[in-house]
């Protein structure tokens, strides 16, 4: 028997029901995090120790040498989350104070999957310059910074920048972490389908932050930009668009990718764009209609789609798949194949941290994602099952391990140590978070509400 379709006033309204449930929830908790102190206090006499006059005697001891700040303060386990609120999630521009709930939710995923300590920071300020001079005078406080929900072209410009010059890792998780997940995701959906990705032919569909890192890490794995057809909200990038040209001062990135893709300088739009496509992968305009069935019909057999618009993907994956589709994967958790961040960043940065780590690379990232598409394989691959979710805790263990491996073996690790002991330093920090969190909810944290 066929399985019946769910229709779309099903889905917004299943859809609608987290968002419902937020607004009861964010006053009755009045937030996500909290501060609370991991040392031991025995009576009021130990804030001796942690403070007044005990505390000098570590202050001069990070005077003569600032490397142990790493081994006497939180420093070393602490991450920023920082954003100015110029593109959150599909809201735009909403402003720093509206865009705090999405940094404290970061922060709640980093403590709970990764074991890390964030802290939300929104910036009232939209300059790029301005923003990169506060993370580097934020950098003694921090061991890392994530870069969130910052519009283009200018995101690229701040996280290139700070990849250069900062000396503790920064990360753009709509890019890099974006990137990741979805290139684990098109590993193991090769492997499905018994495609090289060598030879395969892929369609971007958007130009925005996300597409244009996975696009960078996709080539930097081994697939091949003549192989690319990229698509803007106008048409797909070519190296006879002159706006592009002539743009290319304000958003160089897009004139370098037309210039390194479509090398035969096709015209069109989405439509053309699929014809001979192995795969699409679209971060665009909210659906269902944005792509439509007949276009998907023009691209080749066992054909790969990721559509990860939100709320609503571009086209609905059972659309996708009757119009010849084997494979679809999006952004949201009620369909199969969902390509989400938070099966990555928290454990890409937990091993950054873990081996002091002075940047992120690609090849870390990289790195990540053949160890998410492997942890997806020990559980049987099929064509709706390709990638890790949030509910396998190993895997955010797996990935810290190969991350801070990498960084150790490309030399921008100072703390290096052997496969065994990242092993049990992440896998510690990780389970005693998740300990903690549940000593707290059997604790001071009340339970919701009835009904909620």
């Amino acid at each position: 028997m066929a399985q019946k379709k769910v229709t779309k006033e099903e889905l917004i309204a299943k859809a609608q029901k987290p968002a419902q449930d937020a607004m009861l929830l964010h006053p009755y908790y009045r937030g996500k995090m909290q501060t609370l102190p991991k040392c031991c206090i025995r009576d009021i006499n130990d804030m001796s120790i942690w403070y007044s006059p005990g505390v000098a005697a570590p202050c001069k001891a990070i005077q003569a040498d600032p490397s142990k700040v790493y081994d006497m303060t939180n420093k070393w386990n602490t991450v920023a989350v920082i954003s100015d609120g110029t593109r959150v999630l599909g809201l735009g521009d909403i402003g720093p104070e509206a865009a705090l709930p999405v940094m404290e939710g970061k922060a709640l995923l980093f403590k709970y999957l990764g074991g890390v300590d964030a802290v939300a920071i929104c910036l009232d300020t939209k300059d790029p310059d301005e923003i990169i001079r506060t993370v580097k005078i934020l950098q003694p406080s921090f061991g890392g910074i994530n870069l969130e929900d910052i519009n283009n072209p200018k995101c690229f410009y701040i996280l290139d920048t700070l990849r250069k010059e900062a000396r503790i890792p920064v990360w753009h998780d709509d890019q890099q972490g974006t990137a990741a997940v979805t290139l684990a995701g098109i590993v193991n959906a090769l492997k499905v389908v018994g495609k090289d990705k060598r030879n395969v032919k892929v369609a971007m569909i958007g130009v925005g932050a996300a597409n244009v890192a996975i696009i960078r890490i996709l080539m930097a794995d081994g697939f091949k930009p003549e192989n690319m057809i990229i698509v803007d909200s106008k048409s797909i990038l070519s190296s006879k668009r002159k706006d592009i040209e002539e743009a290319q001062v304000e958003n160089p990135y897009k004139w370098d990718l037309a210039k390194r893709t479509n090398l035969d300088n096709r015209a069109g739009g989405i439509e053309e764009a699929l014809k001979g496509a192995d795969i699409c992968i679209s971060l665009s305009k909210a659906g269902p209609d944005t792509i439509k069935p007949e276009w998907v019909k023009g691209m080749n057999k066992n054909g790969i789609g990721f559509f990860c618009a939100n709320p609503i993907p571009e086209i609905w994956p059972w659309d996708a798949q009757e119009a010849g589709l084997r494979i679809v994967a999006t952004g949201r958790s009620d369909f199969p194949n969902q390509v989400n961040n938070s099966v990555g960043f928290p454990g890409i940065f937990r091993g950054a941290l873990d081996v002091r780590a002075t940047t992120i690379t690609d090849e870390m990232c990289i790195a990540a994602s053949y160890e998410m598409a492997k942890y997806a394989e020990k559980g049987g691959l099929s064509d709706t099952h390709i990638v890790p979710t949030m509910a396998d805790f190993d895997v955010f263990i797996d990935e810290a391990v190969a991350v801070g491996m990498k960084a150790i073996e490309q030399g921008v690790a100072l703390k290096p140590m052997s496969r065994e002991e990242l092993y049990k330093t992440s896998s510690t920090i990780i389970k005693n978070s998740h300990a903690a969190i549940d000593a707290l909810l059997k604790g001071p944290i009340p339970l919701p509400p009835p009904g909620v």
